[in-house]
């Protein structure tokens, strides 16, 4: 199988889990037993290297996004996206942020992130997070993505899940964005969960 074919397959795969849980918490499904949560507790390290948790989640509709750095194709045209329908938002791009959690600890150091996202296609003030492989493990758990070194040497590669999470302003998950949405959907699928 492709490394595309195997991208494919892996953001399906965590995609139809995250579906079925929303589901699950839309229709009370699973009465007996609660669904497992999408979101959750974390502790990760920010772009000047403060230690950080899921706090940085509240006060604000978040959109978030797993990635690397080193992604030749699904990060920077996400984060792409997300930046043109932030400058679309206008004034209530005031009330969103956008959070990039690194999947590639190794390589992804604090100050690797912020030389990054400081491209001037990527939203201005876009949060990036990484930390250990354990901090990583964690939050990734968390909200049920995968990801998977690919590759040796220094050019290994990241398979990873490219749906991205709208988050409330009480850091609970309220929605997903799929992969290749336009800034308009983007902003759409914002409104909509913000009216419901």
């Amino acid at each position: 199988m492709t490394r595309q074919w195997r991208w494919i397959a892996a953001s399906a795969a965590a995609a139809l889990v995250v579906i079925g849980v929303a589901f699950a918490l839309s229709s009370g499904a699973f009465r007996a037993e609660p669904p497992p949560a999408v979101g959750g507790p974390f502790r990760l390290t920010d772009t000047s290297g403060a230690r950080v948790d899921e706090g940085v989640l509240k006060g604000k509709w978040s959109l978030v996004f797993f990635g690397f750095t080193y992604c030749p194709e699904a990060c920077p045209t996400t984060l792409a996206a997300l930046g043109k329908a932030m400058a679309d938002l206008g004034p209530k791009a005031k009330d969103v942020q956008v959070v990039f959690i690194s999947v590639d600890p190794e390589r992804d150091t604090p100050a690797a992130l912020k030389a990054y996202l400081a491209s001037p296609a990527f939203p201005k003030g876009t949060i990036g997070l990484t930390g250990s492989k354990a901090d990583v493990a964690q939050v990734a758990k968390a909200y049920h993505v995968f990801y998977q070194k690919t590759g040796a040497g220094p050019d290994y590669s990241v398979d990873h899940s490219t749906m991205i999470y709208v988050m409330d302003p009480k850091g609970r998950f309220r929605k997903l964005i799929p992969y290749g949405v336009t800034p308009d959907e983007v902003r759409r699928q914002l409104e909509d969960a913000r009216r419901g």
